[in-house]
């Protein structure tokens, strides 16, 4: 058992002895889970020192030679070892380690969080008691399927994980802190019921209110006073009275990402909401929009601050089974074929659009929302987390739209950032890991799941009009090599800020003629 492994087994001994047998008998399965992630990098991300020589050999600088099973970028299974030198490991921050790749010791620690978390998970997920949204969303156990990070949550404690972690099925009690009104940056209508006076009432997490407020001189106005559910981004909740869901600040490393909630991306999120809801609609209406309604963020120091905001979405409703794609399991999907054609048809025909509009939307599993008809087939989409679009304000041009008031991160005209924001989290992580789930290892079954959407994506071209912008979008989904992001070369250590890349073999592109 590594040290964290073991400071996790300590203090789960202490606040939930009943778990702690559960959490050892997980811990296996978490690191093959992390393990498999971690193999996947290396043989495909462009890594210092080493250069993979297929799709099961990595060779090091110095000569030694790692090994393991064949993995096509798209799997989801599990690695219960890989082999360095010939000698075996089974836990990836150890084998990471050992492979002394330079800038690489943050890594090694977040895979170490990602294990201990991912068995904690485990430990503690219980079985889906309902078929509501917030039911699916707390049903997602492993997190992101590719990220070796998935369940990377330095700074939060074990206890912290069982109250706050969607996937231990909690409900969270959110603070009230009382800002004065005239010095908040406002976006869009805020609620009466969260003014008092002169004072905006900012729904606070309980963890930020805990490990970040002291530090500010700052203390909640009231505790406890709404209840929430998490959702899949934990720091996003559903009240239990209904209403708008909460999007808080949550200011610790998950994954790879700081969570909290910056000045920009308050001021963005109402007008990227009308832009986002007009498009889609100029895309035949079958792609909703999960709107911002308001935002708010508060001061330190006279500056906005990303450590004091909040943002309130609208909440999911559509007839049927709503679910986020991340949630999807296979017992759901009685012919896959069908079902994979049917979600495919939408995707494709509601992003495509949108990109030739002028907007590129991260549509990955966790953003991404899939509404479920009688038939258990997809009939509608949903998104939502709009701060990681991608807008170009040529395109919009083009059409006779007006670009919003938006941050210039957002704005880009090169169809390279465009493509690669769209189809690295479409076809890259949501339809590849939709086809491994299906799939199951067959690969002649994958193949043809594949093709179909390959199918879909050809007849979402063919009703798009032939310009040069649809004709590169065209080229680069069905191109030989497929953008995603690089998720262990952006946490080495000088790793450019922002998102770092890698070229994937396209499975798409060997099925663009068909």
């Amino acid at each position: 058992m590594r040290r964290l492994e073991g400071e996790f087994a300590a203090e789960l001994a202490l606040v939930r002895p009943d778990l702690s047998d559960r959490y050892t008998a997980a811990l296996p399965g978490a690191r093959a889970a992390v393990l498999g992630r971690l193999w996947r990098g290396l043989l495909y991300e462009p890594l210092p020192r080493l250069t993979a020589t297929g799709p099961s050999r990595v060779l090091l600088a110095d000569g030694r030679e790692l090994t393991g099973p064949e993995r096509r970028p798209y799997d989801l299974r599990e690695e219960p070892e890989l082999r360095l030198a010939g000698r075996p490991y089974r836990h990836p921050a150890e084998l990471l380690a050992a492979l002394g790749l330079p800038g690489s010791a943050r890594l090694v620690d977040d895979l170490d969080h990602s294990v201990a978390s991912m068995a904690l998970s485990r430990a503690g997920a219980s079985p889906r008691p309902g078929d509501t949204v917030e039911d699916h969303e707390q049903s997602v156990v492993d997190g992101h399927p590719y990220h070796p990070g998935c369940r990377n949550r330095p700074g939060v404690s074990v206890a912290e994980q069982l109250a706050y972690m969607p996937e231990h099925r909690p409900t969270v009690a959110l603070d009230l802190l009382a800002l004065p009104l005239r010095e908040c940056l406002v976006t869009g209508p805020w609620p009466a019921s969260l003014v008092d006076g002169d004072r905006l009432l900012l729904p606070v997490h309980p963890w930020q209110t805990r490990h970040v407020l002291p530090a500010l001189g700052l203390r909640p106005h009231a505790t406890g006073v709404v209840r929430a559910r998490p959702l899949m981004s934990v720091r996003t909740l559903a009240p239990l009275d209904g209403g708008p869901h909460l999007k808080t600040a949550f200011t610790t490393r998950m994954t790879s990402g700081i969570r909290d909630i910056s000045p920009g991306s308050v001021r963005d999120c109402v007008p990227l909401s009308d832009l986002l809801t007009t498009l889609a609609a100029k895309c035949g209406g079958t792609l909703r929009i999960a709107r911002y309604l308001a935002g708010a963020a508060g001061q330190v120091a006279g500056r906005h601050s990303a450590d004091l905001s909040c943002m309130l979405r609208e909440p999911t409703a559509e007839p049927g089974t709503v679910l986020p794609v991340a949630a999807v399991t296979r017992s759901m999907v009685s012919d896959p074929a069908a079902w994979l054609a049917a979600f495919a048809r939408l995707a494709l025909t509601d992003t495509l659009g949108l990109l030739a509009l002028g907007v590129a939307l991260e549509a990955h599993g966790q953003n991404l929302l899939v509404a479920l008809g009688a038939d258990g087939l997809p009939y509608r989409l949903v998104y939502r987390d709009l701060a990681d679009v991608r807008i170009s304000p040529a395109r919009l041009a083009r059409h006779g739209i007006e670009v919003p008031p938006v941050s210039p991160r957002l704005l880009s005209d090169d169809p390279a950032v465009l493509h690669a924001k769209l189809f690295g989290s479409l076809a890259g992580t949501t339809f590849g890991s939709l086809i491994a789930l299906f799939g199951q290892g067959d690969r002649d079954a994958e193949d043809r799941l594949w093709e179909v959407v390959a199918a879909a994506a050809r007849r979402a071209f063919a009703a798009l009009p032939d310009t040069p912008d649809v004709r590169a979008a065209r080229g680069a989904l069905f191109g030989a090599r497929l953008m995603v992001k690089a998720h262990l070369v952006a946490r080495l250590d000088g790793a450019p800020p922002g998102d770092s890349w890698t070229g994937l073999p396209n499975y798409l592109g060997a099925h663009s003629h068909a």
